[in-house]
């Protein structure tokens, strides 16, 4: 028990005026160059190359979670987690991508990274934490990459000797899942 107090009680500010009073320390945002900042985006690694998060796409990483298995999933779909109260889909993109090839390797990341929220939300395993890729060196011609990938990837790019893909996950999943959008590309690819 605290002793008593001749103060009165501090007043908690409500969340919007407490987010307004955030000063950074000196040097956090104003030591990097803002075309530095614009040309940084987030990503993670996947077998050998790295795939980005494509811009204001929420993301999160999460602890190990039970999967639900569905029976009669299709191969590559792992099965279902619960969300903060939401069913949201498990993938193996290792598996989806032909890039599992020991399989005994499978699952021993036990980190899921979540992409977009509420019924958009999709997961998948992903090799090691997300990390900052500063695009500043953008490849004339793609790597060999998995034929299933390659019509969601638009540019690719090279940052200390790793490949980084700009993946357009949204519409990759969706063709996934037999609900491809109008701009998608052709499912046969």
């Amino acid at each position: 028990m605290n002793p008593p107090s001749d103060q009165p009680p501090r007043r908690w500010l409500p969340p919007s005026e407490a987010l307004n009073h955030f000063k950074p320390p000196p040097g956090v945002l104003a030591g990097t160059p803002a075309a530095r900042r614009q040309s940084t985006r987030y990503g993670f690694r996947l077998g050998d190359f790295g795939l980005l998060i494509e811009r204001n796409t929420t993301s999160e990483l999460l602890e190990p979670t039970p999967i639900y298995p569905l029976p009669g999933a299709p191969e590559g779909l792992q099965g279902l987690i619960n969300l903060r109260g939401n069913l949201a889909p498990v993938f193996n993109l290792k598996q989806i991508l032909g890039l599992d090839r020991d399989r005994e390797s499978r699952n021993e990341h036990p980190w899921l990274v979540v992409l977009d929220q509420g019924e958009n939300a999709v997961c998948f395993h992903i090799d090691g934490w997300p990390q900052a890729v500063v695009m500043d060196r953008a490849l004339d011609q793609s790597p060999p990459l998995p034929p299933r990938l390659r019509p969601y990837v638009s540019r690719v790019y090279l940052q200390e000797g790793r490949v980084w893909l700009e993946f357009n996950h949204r519409h990759f999943f969706r063709t996934l899942a037999g609900h491809p959008t109008p701009d998608s590309p052709p499912a046969n690819a």
